[in-house]
């Protein structure tokens, strides 16, 4: 009876938290926009890195922009990140919203089919942030706007998760540090407050530990029983 139990809330589980594993919405026509959102800290920056990276080896083009000028570590972290995966970085200027709408042209520039806009985070929701988001959503229309999310700040994650989709209307969402997170549960409360798809999940330091969501590991893991196939897949 005790497995059986076991059995119906892993099931229960995987059908809360399911949604498309790891897809993003691409546009008829070419580049696709993909906006990210995120409090300062979260790993954002380095995030843009990753999803650039993953897309990459998808075949696709990616453009990393980097239009969060608020802090000003970001460009210079976020460029080093375009060279280390070799792909090409555009920022210019003090406006943010400028950079993303030259953005575009520059992915047409160089045939780009893919755009990454990483905006700028605060330590708290403000409404200067807010606004420059909705200014930089406005200029580019991204079909993709996916917030980054740190896992390791509990109930608060659903809290910002709340705030940024009733802002600015969320596509799908970035779980980072998810490594150090012994359930999970976050996970589990964001999908449910949002209403949209955890699409990836970052699963360590390095540019490579990112992969696309899976519903039934995160189960697993909400359940103590262990992410059995990511230790599977990591030693293949």
């Amino acid at each position: 009876p005790a497995q059986q139990f076991i059995m119906i809330v892993n099931d229960e589980l995987v059908e809360t938290l399911a949604g498309t594993t790891g897809k993003l919405t691409m546009s008829p026509r070419p580049p696709t926009v993909v906006l990210l959102a995120g409090l300062q800290g979260t790993g954002k920056t380095t995030h843009a890195g990753k999803l650039a990276r993953h897309l990459k080896r998808q075949g696709l083009q990616p453009l990393l922009v980097g239009a969060d000028l608020q802090r000003l570590a970001a460009v210079d972290q976020l460029r080093p990140l375009a060279q280390r995966i070799d792909v090409p970085f555009f920022s210019a200027g003090s406006d943010p919203v400028d950079v993303a709408t030259r953005s575009l042209d520059e992915a047409a520039r160089l045939g780009r089919n893919i755009v990454i806009v990483d905006t700028a985070g605060r330590l708290q929701i403000d409404a200067d942030l807010m606004d420059e988001l909705s200014a930089i959503r406005d200029a580019v229309q991204p079909q993709n706007t996916l917030l980054v999310i740190d896992v390791m700040t509990g109930q608060e994650a659903v809290n910002v998760a709340e705030a940024f989709h009733r802002t600015v209307p969320l596509d799908g969402v970035i779980l980072t540090k998810i490594d150090g997170d012994a359930r999970g549960g976050a996970a589990l409360s964001v999908k449910e407050v949002v209403g949209k798809p955890i699409l990836f999940v970052g699963t360590g330091e390095k540019l490579e530990d990112f992969e696309p969501f899976h519903p039934d590991r995160m189960a697993s893991r909400i359940l103590g029983m262990g992410d059995v196939l990511s230790l599977i897949e990591k030693a293949e």
